[in-house]
């Protein structure tokens, strides 16, 4: 019995950590951000901004949500932070694209 509640309480973990994932690139600009960083490996929000013609306030937020969900990492250059794809990020764009 215990071991049974062990597993659903595992699977809760697993969907919640899911959940995140998905919610990170639920929004049509999220996906184009992550479509650029895809093409572009390392991009400031400044750049990001300038390319998809999002505000810069907007852009910041929409790379907070995607680091929450794991996928995009940051790298401190300078005064600068540089935006990456995770190897997560790649995965989701993979299966993005099979769904397009």
């Amino acid at each position: 019995m215990e071991l049974k509640k062990s597993v659903v309480r595992n699977a809760g973990v697993r969907s919640r950590r899911l959940e995140r994932v998905v919610k990170g690139f639920a929004n049509h600009r999220r996906i184009e951000i992550l479509e650029l960083l895809g093409k572009k490996p390392e991009m400031s929000v400044g750049e990001i901004s300038l390319a998809t013609e999002i505000e810069l306030k907007t852009t910041s937020e929409h790379l907070r949500r995607l680091t929450i969900a794991g996928l995009i990492l940051k790298r401190h250059e300078g005064r600068e932070v540089r935006h990456a794809l995770t190897p997560r990020a790649r995965h989701v764009l993979t299966f993005l694209r099979m769904l397009a």
